[in-house]
This record gives C-alpha cells, sequence and structure tokens, in this order.
C-alpha cells in the first residue's frame, strides 16, 4: 500500500465510495489530532497503522479474542468495556466502525475516557447508513445529535463532527453490495463493470452535491478536557 492510498482502495471495491471519503476526512481532521501513545480499539487488521504511522509514536491494538478478523495485528485483547490499560496512559484513542457493534455504547466511551490523558482526543467513525453487517453483532445506527448527546454526556468536548459524504456516495455503496450477489459465473465481469462506473458517477455527484441528511457516516473528534470538572 502507498502512503497516498494507506487503506488500499480499489475502483473495483464494494465499499470504495465509503473508503474513499473516510480517508479523506481522516486526512482533513484526524492526523490533525492524532499525536504519541495511541490505542486502536477494535483494530481488526489493524488498517489504520500506516496511515497515522507519521503522526503517533505508539500505535497498540485492542480486540477482543473472538474477533472474525484474527488476532495477528492485535497486541492487546481486550474490550472496548474493559480496554485492561491504566488512567490517563494514552495520548488518543482510536476507534472506526466499531460502535455500532457495542451493546451499550456509553459504557465504551466512559472506558475511552478513562483511559486517555487530559487534553488527549478520541477518534470516532461512526454509521448513519449501513446495511446489516458482521451480525447478530450489529446494533445502531446514530444520527449527529444522538452523538453529540452521547458523547458530551460522558464528558467529551466535540471539536469535529464531520458527514462523509453524502446521498450519493450512500447510494452508491448500496448498490454496489446489492449487486455483488449477482457477480456469479459471466455475470461477474458485467457486474465489475457496472460497479466501477457507477463508483466514478457517484463520487463525481457527491462533489457536486452533498446532502448531509443522507451521509453514510460521521466522524467525531472529541477532545477529553484539560482539566476534569468533578
Amino acid at each position: 500500500m502507498s502512503k497516498s492510498n494507506p487503506l488500499g482502495i480499489r475502483l473495483i471495491d464494494n465499499n470504495y465510495l465509503v473508503r474513499r471519503r473516510s480517508l479523506e476526512a481522516h486526512r482533513k481532521f484526524s492526523k490533525k489530532y492524532a499525536r504519541g501513545r495511541l490505542l486502536d480499539i477494535g483494530c481488526g487488521e489493524k488498517p489504520m497503522k500506516a496511515f497515522f504511522a507519521d503522526t503517533v509514536s505508539e500505535h497498540i491494538g485492542l480486540d477482543h479474542e473472538r474477533s472474525i478478523h484474527g488476532l495477528d495485528n492485535v497486541d492487546v485483547i481486550g474490550t472496548a468495556y474493559d480496554t485492561k490499560q491504566p488512567d490517563c496512559s494514552f495520548d488518543t484513542v482510536l476507534c472506526t466502525t466499531v460502535f455500532e457493534h457495542l451493546e451499550e455504547p456509553e459504557k465504551a466511551l466512559r472506558e475511552a475516557f478513562r483511559v486517555l490523558k487530559p487534553g488527549g482526543y478520541a477518534i470516532y467513525s461512526v454509521p448513519l447508513f449501513w446495511h446489516l453487517h458482521e451480525e447478530p453483532r450489529d446494533f445502531y445506527r446514530y444520527t449527529k445529535h444522538g452523538l453529540r448527546y452521547l458523547f458530551e454526556k460522558v464528558g467529551f468536548e466535540i471539536t469535529v463532527l464531520h458527514p462523509c459524504g453524502g446521498f450519493w456516495v450512500t447510494w452508491g455503496s448500496m448498490l454496489n453490495y446489492y449487486l455483488k450477489a449477482y457477480a456469479r459465473g459471466p455475470f461477474k465481469y458485467i457486474v465489475n463493470a457496472i460497479k466501477i462506473l457507477n463508483n466514478l458517477i457517484c463520487l463525481k455527484f457527491d462533489h457536486w452535491h452533498k446532502v448531509e441528511k443522507f451521509t453514510w457516516m460521521y466522524i467525531v473528534i472529541t477532545q477529553k478536557p484539560e482539566s476534569e470538572i468533578e
């Protein structure tokens, strides 16, 4: 993977549009705030390690022992509710497309708040529109109002709440995943050609006209206050 494409995004991928928009948002916002020791909660295969390599001093991946992504890239076995890390031990917490899989999101946020140093930042990506995935552990979708309520209730201060694309990115991505079921035998080549064309058209349309209320996901960057209020 190159530095310009650390996530290995390909035009033929079903999730090309959402990964492209997510990478753009992380480039615009996340790198500005990530620093020091970073805890990647629900890291899976740790796809963001290369992205943050030049901004953090240590990237520690945490996942649970039954992760469907395997444990090859996991540094610490734990959960979003119990990271097994000391208080105030990280400068940055990263949690990408994991929040929807947590039964108790507030409990997970309190744990992230606990392990962050005062002044540290937590970086989340959280879906609003997305199909069922990783079932049965797929519980919630979040509006920007719900996200603000949850993060501020725990004590975080919202720094960035950014929609990753609009209607065309969401619609185009859903079409790609719908067509996936028909990519068999000789139809595979037709479906792949449609997906490539769809990705190119929807990306262009999304540049022209973004409608936030149809965004597939939000990037949320929050800060633990320098001085906590008891």
